[in-house]
């Protein structure tokens, strides 16, 4: 009788491999970004039958329905961030808790919540905020959680293509610069109103 033993797979070197052929390749080398990704474990924050696909170069959907940004995404995301140790932090989940647990020891105090709790927050003073997938656009009620000054690095959704994109506060306006195309999983809470067209 032959008994079959299943291989668990080696996610240590699964998210070096990410980081050498991913991460580096496409210039994200920031020494505090491959410590955190080299760090945390992505197979913890997806699906069980995604757990052996959680390093690969694409996004992954969760039960919820939401997805896991492939690892490009948030590599580029902290390198533009530059969190700094004193950064109030916001995180607007895509549903895994993933860039949280990416961003957490890097800043003073970060605070975590859904893209439904964005649209209808009052008021806010954080410093840097985060949001876990793309966006067509900054609704009036997610700028008024940005502090003057403060900073938002996103994904953003113009014509349907994606890009990391960042903005700063300043007065009432929040405007957001469009940086490097990336795949970047859409989050339909931040869709701009539909408007007439003939």
């Amino acid at each position: 009788m032959t008994t079959t033993t299943k291989t668990r797979p080696d996610y240590a070197a699964a998210r070096k491999a990410m980081i050498d052929s991913q991460l580096r390749t496409s210039g994200v080398n920031e020494p505090f970004v491959l410590e955190r990704m080299g760090s945390v474990a992505r197979e913890d924050h997806v699906p069980e039958n995604a757990k052996g696909t959680a390093y690969m170069d694409r996004a992954i959907r969760l039960e919820d329905g939401g997805f896991l940004p492939a690892p490009l995404f948030h590599g580029a995301m902290l390198a533009e961030a530059s969190p700094k140790s004193d950064d109030k932090v916001l995180v607007v989940d895509g549903g895994s808790g993933y860039l949280t647990a990416l961003v957490e020891p890097l800043v003073a105090s970060v605070k975590t919540i859904t893209p439904a709790e964005a649209l209808k927050a009052k008021k806010g003073d954080y410093t840097l905020v985060l949001v876990d997938g793309a966006i067509e656009h900054v609704p009036a009620n997610m700028a008024k959680l940005v502090a003057e000054g403060g900073r938002i690095v996103t994904g953003l959704v113009e014509r349907g293509v994606t890009r990391l994109a960042t903005g700063r506060k300043a007065g009432k306006a929040l405007a957001l610069l469009p940086l490097a195309e990336m795949g970047v999983p859409r989050m339909g809470a931040f869709d701009k109103p539909a408007s007439w067209s003939f």
